[in-house]
């Protein structure tokens, strides 16, 4: 299944980055383009599928579909459009997630109990929002709602990569382990050596720069000191991911952090998740195209793996994990059509490929979030937004890690090298992966 966008939506996208956009219509297109590519995701889902909560970080499909539309109900057409008549009274704290100054909220972990309200009610809310801000954006609407429509748009396409996510899990978890995309993974088996590229480092900039849109925790733009350094030229690669293992990685307790070594044994891990042994006690690989061999797909970045994991790896290779400026730095000086190139979710592989063999630096944008050394704190001089939507970012700065540059379930509007993505250093379930640093 290949999620695609339009041309002129994928340059509208782009667009509406800023929080001036070039026009109202121009800003529907963007919000309709994003609404419909949510449902297209869906298309290779039943009902059943989308009742599913398979692990703690996960929400069923259906749930994303309501909360993505209780964000714009909520934050936008409540508050702005006059004579606005809520869908139904309970959805404002059902389909809540985390926003505690708007109501109280069920626990999360009860989102696959909601059989009710019906996957065509919810459907017939996304409708009846979508035609809230249609009306809307006909008229005169506040400059700050159509901030706010901007910054929602933004937050369902976080949940298109969610669902992915979501999806995969729900999946795995399922003794037939299905296939969401229909076409097979092309093997792949052989990749680049690495190349080890300098940096100069000295005094950088460091966040986002001009007026287009951005999340308040790129911001404020400051500058940043840097050590010379070297990075490596593309991502680790499940081949030298099976090398780390081969040598005893998951058993030699001075390769991992305390609180990683800890995690492994309480959790039994002996692999990325998703990998695991076929009846011939060969590795697999689950895919959203389904198993395949771990040996036709040895030169694909690794995928699945978490903070701990990509630290004992670089330990037990004698490097480093790259800091988040480190990575900002570099990921500037890679071409806006190389960025262009990268594997994003329209893309429609909806797994990591392998480097080209053209050289230089790859995988910046595209394929894998990539964790950095970097606790994810604010930067100097940080200030949330006021109000509820303050609690988009701000207050989950405490015991996690940075990972940036998006992945092949990220949409390619979405993404831009000033981004920062945070987990927890324990999970794997998002598509996450690593490249090295020296020095």
């Amino acid at each position: 299944m290949h999620a695609t966008v339009s041309p002129v939506a994928e340059t509208l996208s782009m667009q509406s980055r800023t929080g001036v956009v070039s026009s109202q219509a121009a800003l529907l297109e963007f919000f309709c383009s994003v609404r419909q590519q949510t449902e297209a995701l869906c298309l290779p889902l039943t009902p059943e599928d989308m009742m599913v909560q398979s692990c703690p970080e996960a929400s069923p499909v259906k749930w994303h579909l309501a909360h993505t539309t209780w964000f714009f109900e909520t934050f936008v057409l409540t508050p702005y459009l006059d004579g606005y008549h809520p869908f139904h009274p309970d959805f404002v704290w059902l389909f809540n997630s985390y926003y505690n100054s708007v109501s109280d909220q069920p626990l999360k972990k009860l989102r696959a109990c909601f059989s009710r309200p019906s996957l065509d009610e919810i459907r017939a809310y996304r409708g009846h929002v979508d035609a809230g801000i249609e009306s809307l954006l006909a008229g005169s609407p506040d400059p700050e709602a159509v901030r706010r429509i901007i910054i929602g748009v933004h937050h369902e396409q976080q949940h298109q990569e969610l669902l992915a996510y979501d999806v995969k899990n729900a999946f795995w978890v399922n003794p037939l382990h299905a296939s969401y995309r229909s076409e097979a993974l092309k093997p792949a088996t052989k990749s680049p050596a690495v190349e080890w590229i300098d940096f100069s480092g000295g005094l950088v900039e460091i966040g986002h720069a001009d007026e287009s849109f951005s999340f308040d925790n790129e911001l404020p733009r400051h500058k940043h000191y840097l050590r010379p350094y070297t990075l490596a030229s593309r991502l680790v690669t499940c081949g030298e991911y099976l090398d780390f293992m081969r040598d005893g990685g998951y058993q030699r307790p001075e390769l991992w952090l305390s609180e990683g070594w800890e995690t492994v044994k309480a959790q039994g891990w002996s692999a990325p998740l998703y990998w695991f042994h076929g009846e011939n006690g060969e590795w697999q690989l689950f895919s959203l195209a389904g198993a395949m061999p771990l040996s036709a797909m040895l030169a694909t970045p690794v995928c699945h793996v978490s903070y701990f994991e990509a630290e004992a790896f670089a330990r037990w290779a004698g490097k480093r994990l790259p800091t988040e400026q480190e990575w900002e730095a570099a990921a500037e000086t890679v071409s806006a059509e190389a960025r262009a190139m990268g594997n994003f979710l329209e893309s429609g592989d909806l797994h990591p490929m392998p480097a080209s063999a053209g050289g230089g630096l790859q995988q910046m944008h595209g394929d894998l979030w990539e964790w950095t050394a970097s606790a994810y704190l604010g930067y100097p001089g940080y200030a949330a937004e006021p109000g509820a939507l303050g609690e988009y970012n701000g207050k989950f700065m405490c015991n996690q890690m940075v990972l940036r540059g998006g992945s092949a379930v990220t949409p390619a509007s979405h993404i831009r090298s000033t981004y920062r993505n945070f987990f927890s250093p324990a999970t794997r379930w998002q598509f996450a992966g690593f490249r090295l640093a020296n020095r």
